[in-house]
Parts: C-alpha cells; sequence; structure tokens
C-alpha cells in the first residue's frame, strides 16, 4: 500500500472516530442525572378515623372552564395561599359547563373534598374522575374566588386522601 493510502485511511478511520466519540459525549450529555426524578406531586396517605385534616395535606388541581385567561392559574395561587399543596393546571375539556366552581371526584365525601368545597363557597360536587392529582376544581366565567374556610376538617372514618410527598 502506498504511502498516501495508507495516510488517507489512516485520516478517514481516526475521523470516524472523531464523530462517533461525539454522537456518544451528546448522548451521554443529554441524558437525565442518574438517580434524578421528578417527584411526585402527591401521595396517597391514610387518615385514620376521627383524625383532622388541614390545607397542607391536600393536593389541589385547578382548571379553567371559562373564556377568562389566566383563571386556572389565579387561582392555584389562592389555594397555595391558603396553605393548600399545587397539583396541576389547565383549561377544562370544552364540554365542562361551569358556572362558579365543580369539584369532580370519585370520593365526595372524603375529608380532602370537603375541605376545599368549604373554601371555595358556592359550589357542586360532581362525582366523576377528576382530571389532575389530588382533588379536582374547575372554575367558570362567575367564579368569585375562595372564602375563609375552616383550618381542617375531621374524618368520619379511615379513608385515603392525596397528600403533597413528605421531603
Amino acid at each position: 500500500m502506498q504511502q498516501a493510502a495508507r495516510s488517507g485511511l489512516t485520516l478517514l478511520v481516526l475521523a470516524l472516530l472523531v464523530v462517533l466519540g461525539g454522537l456518544w459525549g451528546w448522548s451521554a450529555l443529554t441524558q437525565p442525572f442518574p438517580g434524578k426524578t421528578t417527584p411526585p406531586k402527591c401521595v396517597p396517605t391514610t387518615v385514620q378515623e376521627g383524625q383532622k385534616v388541614f390545607p397542607g395535606q391536600v393536593t389541589v388541581s385547578v382548571y379553567n372552564a371559562s373564556d377568562r385567561n389566566g383563571l386556572a392559574s389565579t387561582t392555584m395561587a389562592e389555594f397555595a395561599d391558603a396553605g393548600f399543596a399545587e397539583g396541576s393546571t389547565g383549561n377544562a375539556p370544552s364540554k365542562a359547563r361551569v358556572v362558579r366552581a365543580q369539584i369532580w371526584t370519585t370520593t365526595p365525601t372524603n375529608p380532602d373534598v370537603r375541605l376545599v368545597a368549604r373554601h371555595l363557597g358556592p359550589s357542586r360536587v360532581v362525582r366523576r374522575d377528576g382530571l389532575g392529582v389530588g382533588v379536582t376544581v374547575l372554575v367558570g366565567a362567575r367564579y368569585q374566588g375562595l372564602v375563609k374556610g375552616p383550618s381542617s376538617v375531621r374524618t368520619t372514618k379511615e379513608t385515603e386522601i392525596c397528600s403533597p410527598p413528605v421531603a
């Protein structure tokens, strides 16, 4: 093999190694750090009969069922100011018809649902699957804001609520 051909082949192999090393480095750089995961917004928590449930133990998700821009995030800020944990926010399904406020839940008698309802003022509890984590609240065009609710509610039976994870 001639000297020029050998030099060209060597350069080609080295260039290929540089490209492969660059691709491997880029894929390693864009991967999440090992062991790092996004913590859940809430975890199932058992509450015993007679125990009090406080806003800090309740995760709330808020969805806007009106044409008022930012209503879900404003309402979520009100819940956070009242001590509730933040779940998800977004727009409600277009079929949702909400005048003031609704809570969508399959467990309407749970203490977390009762506590949120007492802070919503005029609202309605609808028995159906929620949209987000925790207690799902939908706010409509005539929603006026949170009212002063109780600082806790007492459970009437052992039940499970969705609470923020303990750090």
